[in-house]
């Protein structure tokens, strides 16, 4: 099958990449710098603006994954452009391709567009692919992580000195292993009955999800520490949010869009919104994943 990838080398989009190689698809992936040469993938070079681009991306695929989007920035057009109007034309060239089969990957925070510019801009961006006429389905992931993710580092590094900052101590969040994810985007491909037009939230399968403090021991335990985990109030979070924005500017990991969200009490996905389990089903424990992450992290210089 001919696959076209957004998104192809980001986090998600390179655990992606790599599992639909080894599974034989020919793939077809944005981006925007020279990549080396694999045997099975095209590479197109544009962006989510580029729209001649995107009608080469999409020419003769039996299926979009669509992975690209911005996940954190200060300056809040850049959710707009990047989320909305990217989808919006990803969406166009599809339809204007005839491509039989849409995934789109949003966010859990969309079921939340009040909280954060970021989950406003994926709302949107379901709704854009919602309305069209494409065979679509929806994943809204809940927190990702796993080896070559940069987001959750600092929590890993915060860990190795024994002190594990966290959101409010009443928040819970799902938890998901980015390969389990990428195993999940490859099995809806083929679309059908109980997938078309579903919008779908999955997780590591933990019971209501993990309190705050959970994930944090968690983390803490795979670095081989116990650390002290304190809860930060949102206006303790703001101002961090402000300091890191001070010292790393557009780099900042913790924004302020970043605290509305993540003192959010529930971040645990939805009753009845998981894949069918005939389908899907996650396959990589957190404790352990998180264990394997860390020793990544170590293995690859990041700690």
């Amino acid at each position: 099958m001919t696959i076209a990838i957004t998104g192809a080398t980001g986090f998600v989009g390179q655990v992606l990449l790599d599992r639909a190689l080894a599974e034989g698809h020919e793939l077809r992936a944005l981006t925007r710098r020279h990549q080396p040469l694999r045997l099975g993938l095209d590479w197109v070079r544009g962006d989510l603006d580029d729209k001649p681009a995107l009608k080469r991306l999409v020419r003769g695929a039996e299926a979009v994954i669509h992975v690209a989007g911005v996940v954190n920035s200060p300056d809040p057009a850049e959710f707009e452009r990047g989320n909305v109007v990217g989808t919006l034309n990803v969406v166009e060239a599809a339809l204007a391709a005839g491509v039989p089969r849409f995934i789109c990957v949003s966010s859990l925070s969309a079921r939340e567009p009040d909280l954060s510019t970021y989950g406003a801009s994926k709302a949107r961006a379901e709704r854009l692919v919602m309305a069209s006429p494409l065979d679509w389905t929806v994943v809204r992931p809940p927190w990702i992580y796993g080896p070559g993710d940069r987001d959750t580092l600092d929590m890993f590094k915060a860990a190795r000195w024994g002190l594990m900052p966290m959101p409010p101590r009443e928040g819970r969040s799902s938890l998901l292993h980015v390969d389990d994810l990428a195993r999940l985007l490859l099995a809806l491909v083929p679309g059908g009955e109980g997938i078309t037009h579903q919008v779908f939230e999955p997780d590591d399968g933990h019971p209501d999800g993990w309190s705050h403090y959970e994930v944090g021991r968690a983390i803490g335990w795979a670095m081989g520490r116990r650390p002290w985990v304190i809860h930060l109030s949102r206006k303790s979070l703001e101002r961090a949010a402000r300091g890191d924005m001070a010292l790393r500017r557009h780099k900042a990991k913790l924004t302020l869009d970043r605290v509305g969200y993540m003192t959010h009490p529930d971040w645990v996905v939805s009753h009845g919104a998981r894949p069918p389990a005939d389908l899907w089903e996650p396959r990589i424990a957190t404790r352990e994943g998180l264990k394997a992450t860390a020793q990544w992290y170590k293995d690859n210089g990041w700690l």
